[in-house]
């Protein structure tokens, strides 16, 4: 099966798939995403906690060669533990990531107000091979795999089967979900003339884990202003919404990206 890197020792090298839609020499965010993230798993204080808060910062490009990784522990508690990485090339750091693990627990007495929540998801089932396919929903229309039926101004949704972080290893909720964040600047930045913003950076909450293999995303809000944008999204899996993942993000219209030449 297809994965975004390969192993070789202590350095974790891109593969085809992991290419960002930006640029044919640079790592894509997802890849980025999910690659932190693994790190960042190894460190888990346990199954008791849920990583609540992930914070990817995405400040210098990623290139399509070797990658090495480094994590530290910054805090364990006993309900709140920290932890920090970094993705490294030539002795520089390119990324760097953050989660926040809380140990779950009894849930208050009352009732609290909650926002209505229309959730789509695709009939089709999550049978096919991963990453492979992902299915986009325009507005009111029917969920589809076509780009270029995709690329209007209408309020958009992504169902994502995704790919493994590295060949070999399978991928895990976390991974998972840390990689579908990704897609928030992609759901709230891509407009009727395509792409024309690159997220700076991606910070994805979860009250839990995704179950099972497919992740909703969906635009909730994106405010642009003079060449910056916030984009706020909903991700959930078909048992029911997880969290929030919000973008900000940087005009780049010289390299806007066409979406319906994929």
């Amino acid at each position: 099966m297809l994965a975004f890197f390969t192993r070789e020792g202590e350095q974790f090298l891109p593969t085809r798939v992991a290419i960002s839609s930006w640029s044919p020499t640079q790592v894509g965010g997802p890849a980025i995403c999910g690659l932190l993230a693994r790190e960042l798993e190894t460190r888990s204080p346990g199954q008791e906690f849920v990583p609540a808060r992930l914070t990817v910062d995405l400040f210098s490009p990623v290139a399509d060669e070797p990658t090495s990784l480094r994590s530290t522990v910054v805090r364990e508690g006993k309900r709140i533990c920290v932890i920090d990485a970094e993705l490294v090339q030539h002795d520089e750091v390119r990324s760097r990531a953050t989660v926040v693990y809380l140990r779950t627990g009894e849930v208050p007495a009352g009732d609290l107000w909650q926002p209505g929540r229309d959730l789509p998801v695709p009939d089709i089932p999550d049978t096919s091979e991963a990453g492979a396919h992902p299915l986009f929903k325009s507005g009111d229309g029917e969920w589809t795999r076509d780009f270029a039926a995709s690329q209007n101004a209408e309020r958009k949704a992504i169902w994502q089967n995704m790919l493994p972080v590295v060949a070999g290893d399978p991928v895990t909720p976390f991974q998972r979900a840390a990689m579908a964040g990704d897609a928030a600047s992609f759901m709230t930045n891509w407009g009727s003339a395509g792409i024309g913003y690159i997220n700076s950076d991606v910070t994805l909450t979860l009250a839990r884990l995704p179950i099972g293999p497919g992740i909703g995303v969906l635009a909730q809000d994106q405010v642009g202003v003079a060449g910056i944008s916030v984009g706020t999204v909903a991700l959930y899996d078909r048992t029911g919404p997880l969290g929030t993942a919000v973008v900000t993000a940087v005009s780049n219209v010289r390299r806007q990206v066409d979406m319906s030449r994929f």
